[in-house]
């Protein structure tokens, strides 16, 4: 196929973590053609800077507004801009079909649609259900692993006696996460036991937790990384040598940039939502309570994990703080 391909993709974080391997499927399948992403760029960004497309437009913008109601007025220059590929695909939320049929009144391209979510009475996991679409593209066999092919000079930078950690104690709601006091009593026994420093993961939800967190812990063996722009994490991330976390898009991401890990799992269907990693390990919440899962339970689960890491790869130079 020569031409242009679009792929539409809203939601959050691990939405377009699950969402990449149909994203690097087309690019694979079809290395000559040009592929652009409509999404929110703060997050789809990771795709431009890892080579999957070769550009961006932000789903958010206004003018494009019409193309979301009924016989909308729709905007010249985004009308132009979908009349120049040859096949979009999309995974909005559109039951009715009116953004479906909005983009029909000014391209002639393929329009195949695919799931905004997973469907959760479907066991299988959220990346295979993601990559269905695809066949109508005679795309059969794509790798379902998200990966952002992410590539770190260890060589160059050097090694530390002091492995790095990440630790995300966040999650898109309060059932997904473990109690406050739990992670500090976990991440201090962690560091009085094994030689590693802790990189702490958050966004302005998570704000208050870190702040408690470094706090108690000693300053020398912790760094923050707060709001930081999704391209310079999945970067740091990869200096670390494992990840520790909840149900998240963090997990994911960190699943991506190759990281093994630890992840503390609450309520949500594992079977359609775990990370898509086999270096990735759940504790399993008792009957999906994550306040029911005990520091002893955990500690031991992430002692040995975190060993483990420590013997398998060596982490790379950083200061702290």
């Amino acid at each position: 196929m020569s031409g242009r391909i679009l792929v539409i993709r809203g939601g959050a974080i691990g939405d377009f973590i699950v969402t990449l391997p149909a994203i690097a499927a087309l690019r694979r399948q079809f290395p000559g053609i040009r592929l652009e992403l409509v999404g929110y760029p703060g997050i789809a960004t990771l795709a431009l800077e890892y080579g999957w497309v070769d550009a961006v437009q932000p789903i958010e913008a206004r003018p494009l507004a019409g193309f979301f109601a009924r016989n909308g007025v729709l905007d010249p220059q985004w009308s132009t801009y979908f009349e120049g590929f040859h096949v979009i695909l999309t995974y909005l939320f559109d039951p009715d079909e009116i953004f479906r049929n909005n983009l029909a009144r000014v391209t002639k391209a393929q329009l195949i649609q695919g799931p905004h979510r997973p469907d959760e009475s479907n066991p299988a996991h959220a990346t295979d259900q993601l990559l269905v679409p695809l066949q109508k593209l005679a795309i059969f066999d794509a790798d379902p692993v998200p990966s952002l092919n992410l590539k770190l000079n260890a060589a160059a930078s050097g090694l530390t006696a002091l492995p790095w950690i990440a630790v995300h104690p966040g999650a898109g709601g309060a059932h997904k996460v473990w109690p406050r006091e739990r992670w500090l009593e976990l991440l201090g026994r962690l560091l009085e036991t094994q030689p590693i420093r802790l990189l702490l993961v958050g966004g302005e939800a998570e704000l208050e937790t870190l702040n408690e967190l470094s706090r108690h812990l000693p300053s020398e063996r912790i760094e923050t990384a707060v709001n930081w722009p999704l391209p310079r994490l999945s970067r740091r991330l990869a200096e670390c040598s494992g990840f520790l976390g909840h149900d998240s898009g963090i997990a994911h991401l960190a699943a991506a940039c190759g990281l093994p890990g630890v992840v503390l799992w609450g309520p949500t269907q594992s079977s359609i939502w775990r990370p898509r990693s086999s270096r990735v390990d759940l504790v399993l919440a008792p009957e999906g309570h994550l306040e029911d899962l005990t520091t002893a339970e955990a500690e031991r689960r992430v002692a040995v994990a975190v060993s483990g890491w420590i013997r398998e790869r060596p982490s790379v130079p950083r200061d702290a703080g």
